[in-house]
Protein backbone atom coordinates (compact mmCIF):
# COMPACT_ATOMS: atom_id res chain seq x y z
CA UNK A 1 0.00 0.00 0.00
CA UNK A 2 1.35 3.40 -0.98
CA UNK A 3 0.38 6.61 0.69
CA UNK A 4 -0.11 9.86 -1.09
CA UNK A 5 -0.12 13.38 0.19
CA UNK A 6 -3.92 13.55 -0.22
CA UNK A 7 -4.46 10.76 2.35
CA UNK A 8 -2.33 12.40 5.04
CA UNK A 9 -4.29 14.25 7.77
CA UNK A 10 -2.63 17.61 7.44
CA UNK A 11 -3.69 20.27 9.92
CA UNK A 12 -5.44 23.39 8.80
CA UNK A 13 -3.02 26.26 8.45
CA UNK A 14 -3.61 29.54 10.06
CA UNK A 15 -2.21 32.42 8.18
CA UNK A 16 -0.93 34.28 11.21
CA UNK A 17 0.20 33.40 14.71
CA UNK A 18 1.89 30.48 16.38
CA UNK A 19 -0.43 27.93 14.76
CA UNK A 20 1.17 28.47 11.34
CA UNK A 21 4.63 27.54 12.72
CA UNK A 22 3.38 24.39 14.46
CA UNK A 23 1.53 23.39 11.33
CA UNK A 24 4.70 23.74 9.29
CA UNK A 25 6.58 21.53 11.75
CA UNK A 26 3.85 18.90 11.59
CA UNK A 27 4.02 18.95 7.81
CA UNK A 28 7.81 18.45 7.83
CA UNK A 29 7.47 15.57 10.29
CA UNK A 30 4.85 13.84 8.18
CA UNK A 31 6.92 14.28 5.06
CA UNK A 32 9.89 12.71 6.82
CA UNK A 33 7.80 9.72 7.93
CA UNK A 34 6.44 9.29 4.42
CA UNK A 35 9.98 9.38 2.99
CA UNK A 36 11.16 6.72 5.45
CA UNK A 37 8.20 4.51 4.52
CA UNK A 38 8.98 4.75 0.82
CA UNK A 39 12.64 3.86 1.40
CA UNK A 40 11.65 0.87 3.53
CA UNK A 41 9.20 -0.39 0.93
CA UNK A 42 11.85 -0.15 -1.82
CA UNK A 43 14.28 -2.45 0.03
CA UNK A 44 14.09 -5.97 -1.43
CA UNK A 45 13.29 -8.96 0.71
CA UNK A 46 15.88 -11.75 1.08
CA UNK A 47 15.92 -13.91 -2.04
CA UNK A 48 14.13 -11.27 -4.16
CA UNK A 49 15.61 -8.67 -6.46
CA UNK A 50 13.97 -5.53 -7.69
CA UNK A 51 13.47 -5.57 -11.44
CA UNK A 52 14.85 -2.11 -11.94
CA UNK A 53 17.97 -2.88 -9.93
CA UNK A 54 18.49 -6.15 -11.78
CA UNK A 55 18.44 -4.32 -15.04
CA UNK A 56 20.83 -1.65 -13.84
CA UNK A 57 23.24 -4.23 -12.38
CA UNK A 58 23.23 -6.28 -15.55
CA UNK A 59 23.91 -3.17 -17.58
CA UNK A 60 26.80 -2.23 -15.35
CA UNK A 61 28.30 -5.74 -15.54
CA UNK A 62 27.99 -5.75 -19.31
CA UNK A 63 29.68 -2.36 -19.54
CA UNK A 64 32.51 -3.40 -17.20
CA UNK A 65 33.05 -6.62 -19.14
CA UNK A 66 33.20 -4.78 -22.44
CA UNK A 67 35.67 -2.26 -21.04
CA UNK A 68 37.87 -5.04 -19.63
CA UNK A 69 37.80 -6.87 -22.96
CA UNK A 70 38.82 -3.70 -24.78
CA UNK A 71 41.67 -3.12 -22.33
CA UNK A 72 42.83 -6.74 -22.63
CA UNK A 73 42.86 -6.55 -26.40
CA UNK A 74 44.76 -3.26 -26.29
CA UNK A 75 47.34 -4.66 -23.89
CA UNK A 76 47.75 -7.81 -26.00
CA UNK A 77 48.22 -5.79 -29.15
CA UNK A 78 50.75 -3.51 -27.44
CA UNK A 79 52.68 -6.54 -26.12
CA UNK A 80 52.68 -8.14 -29.55
CA UNK A 81 53.88 -4.96 -31.21
CA UNK A 82 56.54 -4.52 -28.53
CA UNK A 83 57.73 -8.11 -28.91
CA UNK A 84 58.04 -7.56 -32.64
CA UNK A 85 60.29 -4.59 -32.00
CA UNK A 86 62.56 -6.53 -29.58
CA UNK A 87 64.88 -8.29 -31.95
CA UNK A 88 68.48 -7.88 -30.83
CA UNK A 89 67.71 -8.24 -27.11
CA UNK A 90 67.35 -11.11 -24.68
CA UNK A 91 63.96 -11.07 -22.97
CA UNK A 92 63.67 -10.77 -19.20
CA UNK A 93 62.78 -13.63 -16.91
CA UNK A 94 59.13 -13.99 -15.96
CA UNK A 95 58.00 -16.00 -12.97
CA UNK A 96 54.58 -17.60 -12.82
CA UNK A 97 52.52 -17.61 -9.66
CA UNK A 98 51.02 -21.11 -9.44
CA UNK A 99 48.53 -20.17 -6.75
CA UNK A 100 46.99 -17.19 -8.52
CA UNK A 101 47.71 -18.35 -12.04
CA UNK A 102 49.11 -14.95 -13.02
CA UNK A 103 52.50 -13.97 -14.40
CA UNK A 104 54.49 -11.23 -12.73
CA UNK A 105 57.95 -9.73 -12.80
CA UNK A 106 59.83 -10.30 -9.60
CA UNK A 107 61.14 -7.15 -7.87
CA UNK A 108 64.73 -7.84 -8.96
CA UNK A 109 63.82 -7.43 -12.62
CA UNK A 110 63.17 -4.17 -14.38
CA UNK A 111 61.71 -3.27 -17.75
CA UNK A 112 65.16 -2.63 -19.19
CA UNK A 113 66.43 -5.44 -21.38
CA UNK A 114 69.67 -7.38 -21.26
CA UNK A 115 71.68 -6.00 -24.18
CA UNK A 116 72.76 -8.51 -26.78
CA UNK A 117 75.96 -6.60 -27.60
CA UNK A 118 77.58 -7.57 -24.28
CA UNK A 119 80.53 -9.95 -24.18
CA UNK A 120 80.16 -13.69 -24.44
CA UNK A 121 81.40 -14.05 -20.87
CA UNK A 122 78.65 -11.75 -19.58
CA UNK A 123 75.99 -13.75 -21.47
CA UNK A 124 77.39 -16.96 -20.02
CA UNK A 125 77.22 -15.53 -16.50
CA UNK A 126 73.68 -14.27 -17.09
CA UNK A 127 72.60 -17.72 -18.22
CA UNK A 128 74.13 -19.21 -15.08
CA UNK A 129 72.28 -16.61 -12.98
CA UNK A 130 68.99 -17.59 -14.65
CA UNK A 131 69.63 -21.25 -13.89
CA UNK A 132 70.45 -20.39 -10.28
CA UNK A 133 67.26 -18.32 -9.92
CA UNK A 134 65.10 -21.11 -11.35
CA UNK A 135 66.61 -23.57 -8.90
CA UNK A 136 66.56 -21.25 -5.87
CA UNK A 137 65.18 -17.69 -6.05
CA UNK A 138 65.60 -14.25 -7.58
CA UNK A 139 65.51 -12.72 -4.10
CA UNK A 140 68.68 -10.74 -3.40
CA UNK A 141 69.95 -10.93 -6.98
CA UNK A 142 69.28 -7.28 -7.85
CA UNK A 143 72.88 -6.05 -7.82
CA UNK A 144 74.19 -9.09 -9.69
CA UNK A 145 71.53 -8.69 -12.36
CA UNK A 146 72.31 -5.00 -12.63
CA UNK A 147 76.03 -5.67 -12.89
CA UNK A 148 75.57 -8.19 -15.69
CA UNK A 149 73.20 -5.89 -17.55
CA UNK A 150 75.66 -3.01 -17.34
CA UNK A 151 78.71 -5.10 -18.17
CA UNK A 152 78.86 -3.35 -21.54
CA UNK A 153 79.67 -0.13 -19.67
CA UNK A 154 82.77 -1.67 -18.13
CA UNK A 155 85.03 0.43 -20.34
CA UNK A 156 83.45 3.57 -18.87
CA UNK A 157 84.77 2.77 -15.40
CA UNK A 158 87.61 4.94 -14.12
CA UNK A 159 91.07 3.66 -14.96
CA UNK A 160 91.96 3.35 -11.29
CA UNK A 161 89.46 0.47 -10.76
CA UNK A 162 88.51 -1.80 -13.63
CA UNK A 163 88.05 -5.52 -12.82
CA UNK A 164 88.35 -7.57 -16.00
CA UNK A 165 85.73 -10.23 -15.22
CA UNK A 166 82.79 -8.88 -13.20
CA UNK A 167 82.01 -5.58 -11.47
CA UNK A 168 79.33 -5.62 -8.76
CA UNK A 169 77.69 -2.17 -8.54
CA UNK A 170 76.95 -0.26 -5.34
CA UNK A 171 79.84 -1.84 -3.43
CA UNK A 172 82.03 0.41 -1.25
CA UNK A 173 85.53 0.53 -2.69
CA UNK A 174 88.85 1.29 -1.04
CA UNK A 175 92.37 0.31 -2.13
CA UNK A 176 93.14 -0.86 1.42
CA UNK A 177 90.46 -1.92 3.90
CA UNK A 178 90.77 -1.62 7.68
CA UNK A 179 91.26 -4.67 9.86
CA UNK A 180 87.73 -4.37 11.25
CA UNK A 181 86.32 -5.48 7.89
CA UNK A 182 87.45 -9.07 8.66
CA UNK A 183 88.73 -8.92 12.21
CA UNK A 184 88.06 -12.58 13.04
CA UNK A 185 89.87 -13.97 10.01
CA UNK A 186 92.79 -11.56 10.30
CA UNK A 187 93.35 -12.33 13.96
CA UNK A 188 93.16 -16.06 13.23
CA UNK A 189 95.80 -15.84 10.49
CA UNK A 190 98.09 -13.68 12.58
CA UNK A 191 97.74 -16.03 15.58
CA UNK A 192 98.88 -18.96 13.41
CA UNK A 193 101.75 -17.03 11.82
CA UNK A 194 104.60 -19.10 13.43
CA UNK A 195 103.10 -22.42 12.28
CA UNK A 196 102.34 -21.12 8.79
CA UNK A 197 105.89 -19.76 8.45
CA UNK A 198 107.38 -23.09 9.57
CA UNK A 199 105.34 -25.03 7.00
CA UNK A 200 106.37 -22.62 4.24
CA UNK A 201 110.06 -23.01 5.13
CA UNK A 202 109.65 -26.79 4.97
CA UNK A 203 108.22 -26.78 1.44
CA UNK A 204 110.66 -24.05 0.33
CA UNK A 205 113.69 -26.08 1.39
CA UNK A 206 112.59 -28.94 -0.86
CA UNK A 207 113.23 -26.69 -3.83
CA UNK A 208 111.06 -24.68 -6.19
CA UNK A 209 110.03 -27.17 -8.82
CA UNK A 210 106.78 -28.17 -10.50
CA UNK A 211 107.27 -31.72 -9.20
CA UNK A 212 107.09 -30.44 -5.62
CA UNK A 213 103.93 -28.43 -6.17
CA UNK A 214 105.36 -25.04 -7.16
CA UNK A 215 104.18 -22.94 -10.06
CA UNK A 216 106.65 -20.50 -11.62
CA UNK A 217 104.88 -17.43 -12.93
CA UNK A 218 107.83 -15.35 -14.12
CA UNK A 219 111.58 -14.67 -13.93
CA UNK A 220 113.58 -13.45 -10.94
CA UNK A 221 112.13 -15.81 -8.37
CA UNK A 222 108.43 -15.27 -8.98
CA UNK A 223 106.70 -18.44 -7.86
CA UNK A 224 103.49 -19.66 -6.22
CA UNK A 225 102.82 -22.66 -3.99
CA UNK A 226 99.01 -22.91 -4.33
CA UNK A 227 96.78 -24.47 -1.72
CA UNK A 228 93.61 -23.45 -3.59
CA UNK A 229 93.87 -22.50 -7.24
CA UNK A 230 90.74 -20.77 -8.66
CA UNK A 231 88.52 -22.64 -6.25
CA UNK A 232 90.22 -26.00 -6.83
CA UNK A 233 91.62 -27.79 -3.80
CA UNK A 234 95.26 -28.78 -4.32
CA UNK A 235 95.36 -32.01 -2.36
CA UNK A 236 99.09 -32.69 -2.45
CA UNK A 237 100.08 -29.17 -1.42
CA UNK A 238 97.50 -29.07 1.38
CA UNK A 239 98.85 -32.34 2.76
CA UNK A 240 102.29 -30.71 2.88
CA UNK A 241 100.87 -27.82 4.95
CA UNK A 242 98.19 -29.35 7.19
CA UNK A 243 98.09 -26.56 9.79
CA UNK A 244 97.83 -23.87 7.13
CA UNK A 245 95.07 -25.87 5.43
CA UNK A 246 93.10 -26.19 8.69
CA UNK A 247 93.54 -22.47 9.31
CA UNK A 248 92.07 -21.69 5.91
CA UNK A 249 89.04 -23.86 6.61
CA UNK A 250 88.54 -22.03 9.92
CA UNK A 251 88.17 -18.67 8.17
CA UNK A 252 84.61 -17.38 7.94
CA UNK A 253 84.92 -15.53 4.63
CA UNK A 254 87.45 -17.60 2.68
CA UNK A 255 86.38 -18.07 -0.97
CA UNK A 256 86.99 -21.76 -1.60
CA UNK A 257 83.94 -22.78 -3.65
CA UNK A 258 84.33 -20.82 -6.88
CA UNK A 259 86.97 -19.72 -9.36
CA UNK A 260 87.24 -16.25 -7.80
CA UNK A 261 89.09 -17.59 -4.76
CA UNK A 262 92.68 -18.76 -4.33
CA UNK A 263 95.15 -19.19 -1.52
CA UNK A 264 98.85 -19.98 -1.39
CA UNK A 265 102.41 -18.81 -0.78
CA UNK A 266 103.62 -16.09 -3.17
CA UNK A 267 107.32 -15.39 -3.71
CA UNK A 268 108.90 -12.35 -5.35
CA UNK A 269 112.67 -12.31 -5.78
CA UNK A 270 114.97 -9.30 -5.38
CA UNK A 271 114.94 -6.90 -8.30
CA UNK A 272 111.59 -8.18 -9.58
CA UNK A 273 108.51 -6.08 -10.14
CA UNK A 274 104.99 -6.76 -11.37
CA UNK A 275 103.51 -4.26 -13.80
CA UNK A 276 100.17 -2.59 -13.17
CA UNK A 277 97.22 -4.97 -13.41
CA UNK A 278 93.61 -5.42 -12.27
CA UNK A 279 92.01 -8.29 -10.42
CA UNK A 280 89.02 -10.15 -11.82
CA UNK A 281 86.30 -8.71 -9.58
CA UNK A 282 85.49 -6.25 -6.80
CA UNK A 283 83.49 -8.85 -4.85
CA UNK A 284 86.56 -10.04 -2.98
CA UNK A 285 89.42 -8.72 -0.87
CA UNK A 286 92.88 -10.23 -1.02
CA UNK A 287 94.46 -10.74 2.40
CA UNK A 288 98.28 -10.72 2.53
CA UNK A 289 99.92 -12.24 5.60
CA UNK A 290 103.58 -11.19 5.65
CA UNK A 291 105.92 -14.15 6.19
CA UNK A 292 109.28 -12.77 5.01
CA UNK A 293 109.34 -9.08 4.15
CA UNK A 294 112.78 -7.70 3.30
CA UNK A 295 113.23 -3.92 3.08
CA UNK A 296 112.43 -2.00 -0.10
CA UNK A 297 109.39 -4.15 -0.88
CA UNK A 298 106.35 -2.11 -1.81
CA UNK A 299 102.74 -2.60 -2.86
CA UNK A 300 100.93 0.28 -4.58
CA UNK A 301 97.13 -0.05 -4.91
CA UNK A 302 95.07 2.72 -6.45
CA UNK A 303 98.01 5.11 -6.08
CA UNK A 304 98.42 4.37 -2.35
CA UNK A 305 101.72 2.70 -1.32
CA UNK A 306 101.99 0.18 1.50
CA UNK A 307 104.65 -2.16 2.85
CA UNK A 308 104.22 -5.64 4.27
CA UNK A 309 105.08 -6.51 7.83
CA UNK A 310 105.95 -9.97 9.10
CA UNK A 311 103.14 -11.53 11.08
CA UNK A 312 100.60 -8.91 10.06
CA UNK A 313 97.89 -8.78 7.40
CA UNK A 314 96.97 -6.31 4.68
CA UNK A 315 93.47 -6.24 3.17
CA UNK A 316 93.73 -5.26 -0.49
CA UNK A 317 91.06 -4.65 -3.12
CA UNK A 318 92.98 -5.88 -6.14
CA UNK A 319 90.27 -4.70 -8.56
CA UNK A 320 92.17 -1.39 -8.32
CA UNK A 321 95.23 -0.85 -10.46
CA UNK A 322 98.12 -2.28 -8.43
CA UNK A 323 101.86 -2.79 -8.80
CA UNK A 324 104.36 -4.81 -6.75
CA UNK A 325 108.11 -4.31 -6.54
CA UNK A 326 111.07 -5.76 -4.64
CA UNK A 327 114.01 -3.38 -4.95
CA UNK A 328 116.14 -4.96 -2.26
CA UNK A 329 119.67 -6.36 -2.84
CA UNK A 330 120.10 -9.99 -3.96
CA UNK A 331 121.19 -11.11 -0.50
CA UNK A 332 117.94 -9.86 1.04
CA UNK A 333 116.09 -12.94 -0.16
CA UNK A 334 112.58 -13.24 -1.59
CA UNK A 335 109.52 -11.51 -0.30
CA UNK A 336 107.06 -14.17 0.88
CA UNK A 337 103.38 -13.74 1.74
CA UNK A 338 100.41 -16.02 2.31
CA UNK A 339 97.71 -14.69 -0.01
CA UNK A 340 94.08 -15.57 0.82
CA UNK A 341 90.99 -14.36 -1.05
CA UNK A 342 88.13 -13.28 1.23
CA UNK A 343 84.64 -12.09 0.41
CA UNK A 344 84.05 -8.36 0.30
CA UNK A 345 82.21 -7.48 3.53
CA UNK A 346 79.42 -5.79 1.56
CA UNK A 347 78.56 -8.93 -0.45
CA UNK A 348 75.50 -10.57 1.12
CA UNK A 349 75.14 -14.27 1.85
CA UNK A 350 72.60 -14.78 -0.95
CA UNK A 351 74.96 -13.11 -3.42
CA UNK A 352 77.86 -15.29 -2.28
CA UNK A 353 75.79 -18.40 -2.88
CA UNK A 354 74.88 -17.17 -6.35
CA UNK A 355 78.54 -16.46 -7.16
CA UNK A 356 79.48 -19.96 -6.02
CA UNK A 357 77.01 -21.29 -8.59
CA UNK A 358 77.91 -18.86 -11.39
CA UNK A 359 81.69 -19.26 -11.01
CA UNK A 360 81.70 -22.95 -10.22
CA UNK A 361 85.06 -24.29 -11.45
CA UNK A 362 83.38 -27.54 -12.56
CA UNK A 363 81.01 -25.77 -14.97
Amino acid sequence: MYWTMNTLPLPQYVELGVHSLSGLLWTILLLFLWHCYRIGSDLSLPGHTHAGKLKSNSRRSMISRSVSCIKTKGITRSKQSRSDQIGPFISMERVKDDEQGQGYLTPVLTHSLFPAQTTAEAKKLYKALQEYAKRYSWVGMGRIHKGLREQIKQNDLPAIQKPHLFFLPDVPSLPFFPRDAHRHDIELLEANYPVILAEFQAVYQRGIDSKTGWTCVGPKGQAVFPLYNAGVYMAGNCRSCPCTYRTLLSLRTFINSNSLGSAGFWLLGPGASLAGSYGPTNTRLRCHLGLQTPPLCELVVGGEPQCWSEGHCLLVDDSFLHTISHKGPPESGPRVILSVDLWHPNVAAAERQAFDYMFNPDL
